[in-house]
């Protein structure tokens, strides 16, 4: 009964088609992507440098942020930084920190390679003005186009109050910019040119042109390392110590930074 009983099971065994071994072979499927992703950065500076002003005085900053990215190419975010500018140039009694909320979309047009973005960002100063100052809270609306390693933006003032002035909107900035990567050593190459030009009689001899080269040094466990060198022709008169104290916020300079992203 045993001898026969063995015999069974393994004719049994035999006859299964082969398809059913081959399903149990199959490697699992893969899971599906996320719907969103969830990313922070930190990095310390050797200052905070802005379409190529400091606004920390030359000071080092810290800075962070965390963002939110669908898998449609709508994203939210946050960031932030210490500053000095608006107590240097005595448009608040105290403020230390710049905040900035946005939120946009990015997608790329078919298979052309040709990508887009379009973001809307609230720059955030908390603290004490002073009685005959303006807000420098600003809202600005951006539009990108971008092309393998290279950027066009051009970003514009949408509030009438901002930048310190009652009658800022208008004033844009548009850029370009070239991140050129350098085979397969990890390191970047960074080239941006960019004009500032305000609007509004308060601002309107505030306009001026910026440039920077850099590099970036990018491991594999997300830390970047890197340097840039920055110039400007805007007017001493404006943004030379005669305006704010630590000297010059437009002068050509060197800045220094390590960021991490996880």
């Amino acid at each position: 009964m045993r001898q026969s009983l063995l015999s069974l099971a393994v004719l049994t065994a035999l006859s299964v088609p082969t398809a059913v071994f081959a399903e149990e072979a199959a490697a699992p499927a893969a899971a599906p992507a996320p719907a969103y992703t969830i990313s922070y950065n930190v990095g310390l500076y050797s200052q905070y440098l802005f379409r190529g002003l400091s606004q920390t005085s030359q000071k080092p900053a810290l800075q962070g942020g965390v963002d939110f990215t669908h898998a449609s190419g709508f994203y939210l975010g946050t960031w932030a930084s210490n500053i000095s500018w608006l107590e240097d140039a005595s448009v608040y009694a105290n403020s230390s920190l710049e905040i900035d909320v946005y939120g946009g979309y990015r997608n790329t047009i078919g298979a052309t390679g040709l990508g887009y973005d379009f973001t809307v960002l609230q720059y955030i100063y908390p603290g004490d003005k002073l009685a005959d100052k303006t807000t420098a809270d600003t809202t600005e609306v951006s539009g990108a186009l971008s092309y393998q390693w290279l950027q066009a933006k051009l970003s514009y003032v949408a509030s009438k109050n901002g930048l310190g002035s009652p009658d800022a909107r208008g004033t844009y900035y548009v850029e370009l910019n070239a991140n050129y990567p350098i085979g397969e050593t990890g390191i970047t190459a960074n080239l941006h040119a960019g004009r500032q030009k305000y609007d509004g009689a308060a601002l309107s001899e505030a306009s001026y042109t910026d440039w920077k080269i850099g590099a970036t040094k990018a491991f594999s466990n997300g830390v970047n390392v890197g340097g840039y060198y920055t110039d400007t022709n805007a007017s001493d008169a404006l943004y030379g110590a005669s305006a704010y104290t630590g000297g010059s916020i437009a002068k050509s300079t060197f800045t220094a930074f390590v960021q991490k992203t996880f």
